[in-house]
């Protein structure tokens, strides 16, 4: 059973920056790639980025471009995803995923954190 543990989320002001981790443990955890989606009150969870887990491509939201970045540790087994200049309509709870091929869905969801953006 593979685990997934977000943190790192928090108040900030608009123009503020935050670091999410996401620490994945188990046995069984062999991922194609990784994600990070959000899911604001009364919308649809939405994918905001993604990373192979082996090379270098990545994918980002066009509301996110230029803002935020995703990285990831392979020997720790931890996912990233820094977030600059921070906006009001970023607020939403953060979670990470995993899939094992990308005829999979993502699984793996963790409880989330929370990230809020005063303006």
């Amino acid at each position: 059973q593979v685990q997934l543990v977000e943190s790192g989320g928090g108040l900030v002001q608009a123009g503020g920056s935050l670091r999410l981790s996401c620490a994945a443990s188990g046995r069984t955890f062999n991922p194609y790639d990784m994600a990070w989606f959000r899911q604001a009150p009364g919308k649809e969870r939405e994918r905001v980025a993604s990373i192979l887990w082996s090379g270098s491509s990545t994918y980002y939201a066009d509301s996110v471009k230029g803002r935020f970045t995703i990285s990831r540790d392979n020997a720790k087994n931890t996912l990233y995803l820094q977030m600059n200049t921070l906006k009001p309509e970023d607020t939403a709870v953060y979670y990470c995923a995993w899939r094992r091929s990308p005829i999979f869905s993502y699984t793996g969801w963790g409880q989330g954190t929370q990230v809020t953006v005063s303006s």
